[in-house]
């Protein structure tokens, strides 16, 4: 199997990729309403995504398996309010359960190497989907600096 990791135009993959989004949203949502914290149907504002994508302000890496989709992240890039460094917040980082076996971490890695190379000075992650990744985010350096709360109304 060979894998490789591209940034793609968010327009012209996502409809090739849309079933993997799919996934991971209710991946997510499965755990999420298992916390008791109620979850929307699925309906991603797209125009959105690829505005952003395409002015710029949002990185959208795929991950492909011999050619086919199994995984994609998106980034936001953004300046600091406070003191205009560049920062980078994960949206979403997913890979499918077949390919669960380090593929994640290469595309972590290959996130922040592009990252640095772009001047980022840091790059928030939130593991939503399942916790078990935080675990691996700090053996890769990332340090828990906040705690995530979240109300339900």
């Amino acid at each position: 199997m060979t894998y490789q990791i591209a940034l793609e135009r968010l327009a012209d993959s996502y409809p090739e990729l849309e079933h993997l989004h799919r996934a991971h949203y209710e991946e997510m949502r499965t755990r999420l309403e298992g916390e008791g914290i109620e979850v929307s149907d699925y309906a991603p504002r797209l125009d959105q995504y690829i505005q952003a994508n395409d002015s710029g302000g949002l990185l959208y890496y795929v991950v492909r398996c011999d050619g086919e989709p199994i995984g994609h992240a998106t980034i936001y890039l953004t300046n600091d309010m406070h003191n205009g460094d560049l920062i980078a917040y994960e949206d979403t980082i997913y890979i499918t359960p077949a390919h669960r076996n380090g593929t994640g971490k290469t595309l972590v890695k290959t996130i922040l190497a592009d990252l640095r190379t772009r001047g980022a000075k840091r790059a928030y992650v939130t593991p939503v989907t399942d916790l078990r990744v935080g675990k691996i985010w700090k053996r890769m350096g990332f340090k828990p600096v906040a705690e995530v709360l979240t109300y339900n109304f």
